[in-house]
């Protein structure tokens, strides 16, 4: 329990990273970063519009059905 307030140094972590420049590398372009708004945008959208019906159609259910749907996710990953 007493590492949990502990902080590393600047210094430390820079020393850590092996990285001398202290900055990021620019990996994604024009193309990659408009392709990730646009997924952004459109999954955002199937999960707002599935809450959405399964709401006014199941009522309760849904929780339910996201708590059984979790397990069988984690059931799943467990079995690979």
């Amino acid at each position: 329990m007493s590492n949990l307030w502990k902080r590393k140094s600047l210094e430390s972590l820079t020393v850590e990273s092996g990285d001398d420049r202290h900055a990021l590398r620019k990996t994604l372009g024009p193309f990659n970063l408009i392709a990730l708004g646009i997924g952004a945008i459109i999954g955002a959208g199937l999960f707002v519009r599935t809450a959405n019906a399964a709401a006014w159609r199941a009522g309760p259910s849904v929780t339910l059905g996201f708590v059984l749907a979790g397990v069988g996710s984690r059931t799943r990953r467990w079995a690979s």
